[in-house]
């Protein structure tokens, strides 16, 4: 199953609230949006409007461009992890021919990450 955007969101802003030692009540307050909705655009269960994200990532004091790139950067790293599995680490997956015996064919379409910069002047 592949990564959702509104889960890759959510993802962003929690870590970011995380790293900042700060309670979801702090940021819902700051961001003037109840608890529970909060909870439930970072567990990527709702899609948050534009200006309820701008809100938060004012509330978060990050600005919208550096969690977008975190975004961009997390979807274009591969797949979601496995059921269950969410919130754990991801392991980067090679196929190595020598170990599995046989030769395998990957397609992989990478789009670059816009800077910080371009999604600033945009």
């Amino acid at each position: 199953m592949a990564l959702l955007l509104r889960e890759a969101i959510g993802d962003s802003l929690r870590r970011t609230r995380v790293s900042q030692s700060r309670t979801l009540r702090e940021v819902s307050n700051s961001a003037r949006v109840s608890l529970g909705y909060l909870s439930e655009i970072e567990r990527g269960r709702k899609e948050a409007s534009s200006e309820l994200l701008a809100a938060i990532c004012e509330a978060l004091d990050v600005p919208l461009s550096e969690v977008l790139v975190d975004v961009s950067e997390t979807m274009a790293v591969g797949a979601a992890p496995a059921v269950g599995e969410r919130g754990k680490e991801r392991e980067n997956v090679t196929t190595d021919a020598a170990v599995s015996g046989r030769i395998a064919q990957e397609t992989r379409v990478v789009i670059p990450a816009p800077s910080a910069q371009a999604l600033a002047a945009a």
